[in-house]
């Protein structure tokens, strides 16, 4: 599955996911933003990894943000974003 969300202001996010048993599977984020430190990138893809098929995206937002250390920069990109981009993936929602 392969969701997209540009980020008013910000930068392109996209997700690619499979769904498995009602989890979602294989995440993987990507995009045009920027992550500081780059290990945040696999961090983000971790706390997605098992979220339920359904999760909204207040729940899919604030499992990433409890996946981030305080450390985390992100330029052009949110919490919220990448939500919406999983949620489109789900929703068979491209774009």
């Amino acid at each position: 599955m392969h969701g997209e969300y540009k980020m008013p202001g910000g930068k392109l996010v996209v997700v690619d996911l499979e769904v498995r048993d009602g989890r979602l599977a294989g995440v993987q984020v990507s995009g045009d933003f920027f992550l500081e430190p780059d290990s945040a990138l696999d961090a983000i893809n971790r706390a997605l990894e098992g979220q339920p098929q359904d999760a909204d995206e207040a729940a899919l937002a604030a499992a990433v943000q409890r996946g981030l250390g305080s450390d985390v920069m992100m330029y052009g990109l949110s919490a919220q974003a990448i939500a919406i981009a999983v949620r489109r993936a789900v929703d068979g929602d491209a774009a």
